[in-house]
């Protein structure tokens, strides 16, 4: 069949979007402590907190500068109402924050206090601001500033236990740590860093400052020292957090090939890629000579040492999965959409070499600066859970490079989805904690009746990017294998892993580009797999995420009877409001119509405030009907819920705006057809820094995929074509795809 007879996606929907006036708001709030009160409290605890600065050891205070913390009442932690005031008038500077979870004394509300998510400050300044704020509250002296004071619960200087994380549980003591101090990479806080490294060799420390890595507002280094060691070190003021420095995930026997002697060969195609200028980066064991040669480079960066066979292998097979997919036994292989360029970054040391975990990053980072790839697939990484509170030098790193949108990177959540959850040693491993990436977790199937893989880990991520696993892709199991070429091809061997179902996923993507031309930006092609995928009602959401993507290009870029799928490419000023229309046809539709929306766009960090992780946000409101209002006098049209927030909280939080802040909104709902009437969604973009307001002038892009279906409008497709003729246009491949059925 011609390309030309099938419903392809239709693009340009942004020119159905329009800038709007934002809508009325009020940010008034009750105070649940009088300023006198605040006074009341905090005295005593700023006292405590400048004796406990008092108490450091001279050296653990560079310039005689410390670091305090300053928690938020959880009333007071939206960005609107940052104390940024108080810490001008006080001399003090924030430098971090991690999100908590607080009993606060008094609030507002009625009935006693519960527990609710709050924000901890790390606020930085000299000792000396510290002792003067102290006796200003001793005092009561009232100043222009005093009315912040009662946004604040605490005071506190941060102790060594809460800076000392435990890590992961091992046999062998740990002899390396990895350390996170307050510090950029700028001028201004190289006295930071130089007292540090003074601070370790006064305790008998070995900091391997050569190694630092900087993301954001963090500094990343490795010590060499004991447990003893570390919580020595964790009195120096601008140390944030210490960890026993983890090693890179392990190839799990999971993840072992071995020969398929039961099945038939596929055939090799004899065709180059289908769009050789498009070339997807892998990170991986190394590439050694085969019959993928045709269509994948193998690249060793300088100074890397020794290959090993086993990350040979596993590089191998992930290259197979870049190229073809799963691949059906007996069947000839397609042929593959792009080139691959295969960098090993594994060496004979990465198994045994705790300080591998600062090289092998550096290796990928130097190679992400040299070259401009538009697609990145990685299965390696730290053998690390996520943790709500820190975010971790890979994460950090990776999320600030690929933070402009010029890059669609998926990343393979782990193989401990059979591990203890209630330790959280089950959970998503670094960095497919990224939220300007996919994390990628495995479906046990291709066929419908799928679930998530029992070895593939379980979310839920961070807030913000609450959702990981973003997608499933079928990644292989002991009823369904995951089929790819041996060295020895055509022979086939069988496999499974999350390692697999991530080549898998970058490949469709590379496929829509290499088929479709660049009309689609990497944020939008996110945006597609994700309103494409299909999830199932009894499937948990921190074990599915959005769902399983398709299988087939096809199911990707096709719309079938019944259906229409645009994609918007828009971009937002900071603080302004536009107007998006659904593609709804003209005249009357009989029944129910579902409409599934994905919002996603990419976004600046903040690795120093993990709750407050992006600098970016979407609030979007949906008016399904323009021409009903609540009351005569409304200004707007009705709203009505549409992405819910609960699928942005942890199920114990309670906190308002945190699905303002998420990279990706997704959701589908049913309507009765007659209820929706010239329907849009009203969207907002927020910009926030650190928490705080931003003076971001900058357009934000962004990517919105609109699918309706109807099962009793077979010719929906038509309609909408012919409503928005003028409008949305057809995204045509410019190399025609052949009819697929099956795995990929």
């Amino acid at each position: 069949m011609a390309s030309s007879n099938r419903n392809f996606i239709l693009g340009y929907g942004e020119r159905l979007v329009k800038p709007i006036n934002a809508p009325p708001s009020q940010l008034i709030k009750a105070d649940a402590y009088t300023i006198e009160e605040a006074f009341v409290r905090l005295a005593p605890m700023a006292s405590a907190a400048v004796a406990a600065f008092d108490s450091l050891p001279d050296l653990a205070r560079p310039r005689d500068e410390v670091v305090g913390v300053i928690t938020l009442h959880p009333e007071w932690i939206a960005k609107s109402y940052y104390p940024q005031q108080l810490l001008n008038s006080t001399g003090l500077r924030a430098v971090g924050s991690k999100p908590v979870e607080i009993t606060p004394s008094k609030w507002t509300r009625k009935g006693d206090p519960e527990p609710r998510p709050s924000t901890d400050l790390f606020v930085a300044g000299e000792r000396s601001a510290f002792r003067d704020w102290a006796q200003i509250l001793n005092s009561g002296q009232l100043s222009a500033s005093s009315a912040e004071i009662t946004q604040i619960e605490t005071i506190r200087a941060a102790t060594v236990s809460e800076r000392l994380k435990v890590g992961i549980e091992s046999e062998e003591p740990a002899d390396f740590y990895e350390i996170v101090l307050h510090a950029t990479s700028s001028g201004s806080s190289s006295y930071i860093l130089e007292g540090f490294v003074e601070y370790a060799d006064s305790i008998g420390v070995t900091a391997l400052a050569d190694r630092r890595v900087f993301a954001g507002g963090l500094c990343f280094m490795p010590v060499g020292t004991d447990s003893s060691g570390a919580s020595e070190l964790s009195k120096f003021s601008f140390l944030r957090t210490a960890r026993p420095l983890p090693r890179l995930r392990s190839l799990s026997p999971i993840e072992r090939s071995t020969p398929a002697t039961n099945v038939p060969p596929s055939a090799l195609p004899d065709a180059d890629a289908v769009d050789p200028n498009v070339t997807i980066a892998v990170f991986d064991g190394g590439l050694a000579p085969s019959d993928l040669d045709r269509w994948a480079d193998a690249h060793d960066p300088i100074g890397i040492g020794l290959a090993d066979d086993v990350y040979l292998d596993h590089g191998h097979n992930v290259t197979s999965a870049l190229l073809f997919g799963s691949l059906t036994p007996g069947r000839p292989a397609e042929r593959p959409f792009t080139r691959v360029h295969h960098h090993r970054v594994l060496d004979d040391n990465s198994h045994s070499d705790p300080l591998e975990l600062f090289d092998v990053l550096e290796r990928i980072v130097n190679i992400l600066e040299q070259r401009p790839y538009e697609f990145v697939s990685m299965s390696i990484g730290p053998a690390l859970p996520i943790e709500d509170d820190e975010v971790h030098v890979w994460t950090a790193k990776l999320d600030e490079m690929w933070s402009s949108g010029a890059v669609l990177a998926a990343v393979a959540v782990g193989n401990t989805g059979e591990m203890d959850r209630a330790s959280g040693n089950a959970r998503v491993q670094v960095p497919s904690d990224c939220v300007n990436s996919l994390g990628i977790g495995a479906a046990d199937s291709s066929t419908a009746d799928w679930r998530r893989a029992a070895y593939s880990s379980v979310g839920p991520g961070r807030s913000p990017g609450l959702i990981k696993p973003d997608v499933l892709s079928f990644g292989g199991g002991e009823k369904e294998p995951f089929y790819v070429y041996g060295t020895d091809a055509p022979a086939l061997r069988h496999t499974a892993g999350t390692s697999f179902a991530t080549p898998a996923t970058i490949r469709l993507a590379a496929g829509v580009r290499a088929h479709f031309g660049n009309h689609l930006t990497p944020v939008a092609l996110k945006a597609l797999l994700i309103n494409a995928s299909s999830s199932r009602s009894e499937l948990a959401r921190n074990e599915v995420g959005w769902g399983r993507i398709p299988s087939t290009l096809d199911e990707l870029v096709i719309c079938p009877d019944g259906t229409a799928r645009v994609v918007y490419q828009g971009k937002i000023r900071p603080g302004g409001w536009t107007r998006a229309a659904l593609p709804l046809p003209e005249g009357d539709l009989d029944g129910m119509i579902t409409v599934r929306a994905t919002f996603c766009f990419f976004a600046p960090v903040d690795p120093q405030d993990p709750g407050n992780y992006t600098q970016a946000g979407l609030e979007v409101v949906f008016r399904p009907h323009l021409e009903k209002f609540d009351n005569p006098d409304a200004a707007n049209p009705s709203t009505k819920s549409f992405f819910k927030r609960s699928d942005y909280m942890h199920e114990d939080e309670l906190r308002i705006d945190a699905h303002k802040w998420e990279t990706t909104l997704h959701r589908s709902q049913r309507f009765q057809s007659k209820t929706l009437h010239r329907s849009v969604f009203d969207i907002h973009y927020n910009a926030r820094e650190g928490g705080s307001q931003s003076r971001a002038t900058e357009e934000l892009s962004y990517a919105l995929v609109i699918s309706l279906e109807s099962a009793k409008t077979p010719d929906l497709y038509d309609r909408v074509v012919r409503t928005y003729a003028t409008q949305l246009e057809v995204l045509s491949p410019t190399i025609s795809i052949p009819i697929t059925t099956g795995t990929p």
